[in-house]
């Protein structure tokens, strides 16, 4: 006989662990452990070296285990092989969207596909515009990521302010967004390409469709082929992560839900935190207030703060006055403007973005503290501007 307590309990889990809210918490809470630690006096070598202990001794990121090339820290094996399970689990939840959601039909995901795209544009161009001149250029596309658990948990502690078709509208925008982010990634921030590897990444991928396509059945063959496609990528000059959306891909439509399911909560309560954990361990600036004020923090914040809503307000005002979309159901304009605003919560895809695009530490550190301002900013005006609706504010009309 089933114990009513233990049922009790395995469905407060369950629910937990499907939470946005409960995904952005713990993401929030690693970030502020790993931030004191990386600053209190007593611990700071040591949790900094943690994460940049070499495994062969070597000081760049292919180290040798007998013949093979692979990362050879622990910083790198989170984010060259531990996220492209992210990337796996994100490129699974792109498929599905555009399979069976928001994204299968043009009708449906005009508004979040222009939605994304001014999403991207605009913040791209305002840090450009701040950043012009400096040596800062190759951080242009850290503001135009959107992190979709911080995004979606922010709008759930609102409640029925934010009807369900918002949420559905910030996660077909976020799921696109991330998209985006993983083209910019596969195409800016990889190295010199290697040609041999690149084609054996498309044999890989050859290999493994034509196996589904002989109907055998998805299983360990087609991850065992998984890991040596991102073997492939991790040694062709792309980023090693793309490989985890190559491979979602190839899932068959009908396992999305049984493999989404699986990697859920190993993604976003161990993958995650541990990411979390050991980027944004960062050494605060003696004096942050002006670390804070230079091109490469003012372009980071101006983009996701400000160009993030401006550039998802203009395009859907864009498409709605053309008369080709319309806003979501109980939708308003000041809706879609706090949408806008939360979806410059950039944390993850931003911070994993700043670490490709800068060498030098201090940098990338200054980089990733604007990250978390700029993110943290985007949760107080975004709930704050959404929870103080008045009933009486009605849509904008347009003729």
């Amino acid at each position: 006989m089933t114990n009513p307590t233990t049922t009790s309990w395995k469905k407060k889990l369950d629910s937990f662990l499907h939470s946005n809210q409960s995904i952005g918490i713990t993401l929030l809470a690693c970030t502020v452990v790993s931030l004191l630690l990386a600053n209190w006096q007593f611990s700071t070598k040591n949790y900094m070296g943690l994460w940049n202990i070499s495994f062969d001794g070597t000081l760049d990121h292919h180290g040798h285990l007998f013949f093979l090339s692979l990362p050879n820290s622990p910083s790198l094996v989170i984010n060259d092989f531990l996220m492209a399970i992210f990337f796996f689990l994100a490129g699974m939840e792109i498929k599905r969207e555009m399979v069976t959601g928001e994204l299968s039909s043009v009708k449906k995901s005009l508004l979040p596909i222009f939605a994304a795209i001014g999403g991207m544009l605009v913040p791209a161009l305002l840090f450009a515009m701040i950043a012009r001149g400096s040596n800062y250029m190759p951080g242009w596309a850290i503001p135009t990521a959107t992190d979709i658990a911080f995004t979606l948990g922010v709008a759930s502690l609102l409640g029925k302010r934010v009807p369900a078709g918002l949420k559905i509208f910030i996660t077909a925008l976020a799921i696109i967004d991330d998209l985006g982010a993983i083209l910019v990634i596969a195409i800016f921030y990889g190295g010199s390409l290697h040609w041999l590897y690149l084609l054996g990444a498309a044999v890989i991928t050859i290999i493994i469709h034509q196996l589904n396509k002989r109907k055998i059945a998805f299983g360990l063959p087609h991850f065992l082929l998984g890991l040596v496609l991102w073997y492939c990528m991790f040694n062709s000059g792309i980023h090693a992560t793309v490989a985890g959306v190559v491979f979602a891909m190839l899932v068959p439509v009908p396992l999305l839900p049984t493999y989404e399911k699986a990697f859920h909560t190993p993604v976003y309560f161990i993958i995650l935190p541990i990411f979390a954990l050991a980027n944004t361990a960062i050494v605060f600036p003696p004096d942050p207030i002006q670390s804070l004020s230079g091109p490469l923090s003012l372009g980071i914040i101006a983009g996701l703060v400000i160009g993030k809503p401006l550039g998802i307000f203009l395009s859907c005002y864009f498409l709605i006055s053309k008369k080709w979309a319309q806003l979501p159901d109980g939708v308003n304009w000041h809706k879609l403007i706090g949408a806008g605003m939360l979806a410059g919560i950039g944390f993850t895809m931003s911070i994993f973005i700043s670490a490709l695009a800068f060498t030098d530490a201090a940098t990338e550190d200054i980089a990733k503290i604007s990250v978390l301002v700029a993110s943290l900013l985007a949760m107080i005006l975004g709930y704050g501007w959404l929870y103080a609706e008045k009933r009486q504010i009605k849509s904008i009309e347009i003729d």
